[in-house]
């Protein structure tokens, strides 16, 4: 990992790097102006340390939302890689339901960094397209999903989500929804056992 000023990081400072952006995510989805103060002291880190690694509220929100949209997009072959592709799919959409909440939550914190730094451009959404384009050919080639369903066809298909309010029991809401997105899709798979 290269610092702000391009030279690589040393390992205790990418591990504090990587606490400060977690409880950032974390934090920043519960309010939208919590103290950076608070962010330092969750993660375990002095205010030096978070400036040295964010030098602005707005750098630490958008590069917060970044590492997320990075982590779920990475999970993708990595679950390809561990299970099923059919399992693979349910269980990222668990974690994309997850990292959707979360972004609704920190929709605010978004909104400001994107007004004080001119916006953000769409940041991720290529990312996550891709990802789903990963899963939805790994389950065709296995005949685990019906033939010809489009990573366009999967978003109209969970677009329920943007439903759920994230202040009720959302994980429940969201599970079952997307529970029965993936028996649709399992429906008319040409390997389906």
């Amino acid at each position: 990992m290269e610092s702000r000023t391009g030279g690589t990081q040393r390992s205790d400072a990418q591990r504090n790097r990587e606490r400060i952006l977690d409880v950032a995510l974390v934090e920043l989805s519960r309010s939208a102006d919590v103290p950076l103060s608070a962010i330092a002291k969750k993660a375990g880190v002095g205010q030096g340390t978070l400036y040295r690694h964010f030098p602005s509220r707005e750098a630490l929100v958008l590069e917060a939302y970044r590492h997320e949209v990075q982590q779920l997009t990475d999970s993708a072959a990595e679950l390809l890689k561990a299970m099923e592709p059919d399992q693979a799919l349910r269980v990222w959409m668990d974690r994309l339901a997850r990292f959707l909440m979360a972004k609704s939550g920190l929709a605010d914190a978004l909104r400001e960094a994107a007004g004080a730094t001119g916006g953000p451009e769409s940041p991720g959404y290529s990312l996550v397209f891709g990802s789903i384009e990963l899963l939805l050919d790994a389950n065709h080639k296995a005949g685990t999903i019906r033939p010809g369903v489009t990573a366009d066809d999967f978003l109209r298909a969970i677009a329920g989500i943007w439903q759920i309010d994230i202040k009720d029991d959302w994980h429940s809401q969201a599970t079952l929804l997307l529970d029965i997105i993936m028996d649709g899709l399992r429906a008319g798979a040409p390997g389906r056992r």
